[in-house]
């Protein structure tokens, strides 16, 4: 196996344990296994679809940020903090200059495992929504 692939598989089984995390949490909190079988299959649902949901969440944002679309904000923090150091303004510089630069270090990945993994468990989640909703 590659070197590539062994790193690809490192990230999918991190977001695979991560969104397991989130569910686990989300059926402790509603106390799983105390209730009806009818009740339990919604629990399943609620913890499947808040994890892929999260997951699908994180995934967005990360897809912003890598296009740069936070650098606004960025920008004006920075000058934020600058007003208030002596000789800040010194650093100043203008934003397409910031937007040059920054735009310089950003790494885009090449993977999409948050993006696939929020998918398998937001799909998981309806299944169970939908069988909840047919008994």
């Amino acid at each position: 196996m590659k070197q590539e692939n062994k790193i690809r598989l490192v990230k999918y089984l991190v977001c695979l344990c991560v969104a397991i995390g989130i569910a686990v949490a989300v059926f402790a909190i509603n106390g799983f296994f105390t209730d009806d079988p009818q009740i339990n299959l919604q629990i399943l649902a609620d913890g499947f679809s808040v994890s892929g949901v999260l997951l699908l969440l994180f995934a967005g944002v990360q897809f912003v940020s890598g296009e740069g679309a936070l650098l606004g904000i960025g920008f004006v923090m920075r000058n934020v903090v600058l007003a208030f150091v002596p000789m800040g303004r010194a650093k100043h510089e203008t934003y397409a200059q910031y937007r040059e630069r920054k735009m310089g270090n950003i790494r885009k990945p090449g993977d999409h495992c948050l993006l696939i993994t929020g998918l398998v468990f937001l799909l998981v989640g309806i299944v169970f929504m939908v069988i909840w909703y047919s008994l």
